[in-house]
């Protein structure tokens, strides 16, 4: 009897219902926001990287300031207090040409196993005395040389929640540019 009773009644239920539904729903408005905030910092380090890469290009520092002050300052300004400028990572080096970017020395392969080995002769582009997988210099270069400018950064998820599912995401952008006649 006492069964038939509560069977009829709807009283609370919607209660329930809600107490089902809304983790879910909050779970996703929060993942949402998770992922919205992932894009706006990937773009906004997209287009930090690629001013500062203008400051660069044209050897134009503002009051006075090395280039190389400018461009970070042109980050900072970019990302708008969201990243950490004391553990973001801004790399520059100076190629030859555009088709030198990423590329190791030069070398003669005397042993034939395509890889360089101690003693083999190399020809040291970069001028730090030794054989480098990479043959940039690192520096902001001089008029008209090829300069790849790259920005990384780690962020951490916000959300206590969503920092148990994701690890903190590296942001990593890069240009190359050729600098101006300055």
């Amino acid at each position: 009897m006492i069964w038939r009773k509560l069977r009829k009644d709807t009283q609370g239920a919607t209660m329930v219902e809600f107490a089902f539904t809304a983790p879910v729903l909050l779970l996703l408005t929060i993942g949402m926001l998770e992922i919205g905030m992932i894009e706006f910092m990937g773009s906004t380090i997209e287009n930090a990287v690629l001013d500062a890469s203008r400051y660069g290009a044209t050897g134009f520092a503002p009051e006075a300031k090395a280039r190389d002050e400018a461009i970070r300052e042109s980050i900072a300004d970019w990302t708008m207090g969201l990243v950490d400028m004391e553990t973001v990572k801004i790399e520059t080096k100076v190629y030859p040409s555009f088709d030198d970017i990423g590329k190791p020395e030069p070398y003669t392969d005397s042993n034939g196993n395509g890889s360089w080995d101690v003693g083999e002769p190399y020809s040291d582009i970069n001028g730090n005395g030794q054989w480098d997988n990479d043959m940039g210099q690192a520096g902001l270069g001089g008029p008209g040389e090829v300069v790849l400018y790259r920005v990384e950064y780690e962020w951490g998820i916000m959300t206590p929640l969503i920092q148990n599912i994701l690890d903190n995401i590296t942001f990593s952008s890069s240009i190359a540019v050729r600098n101006e006649p300055f």
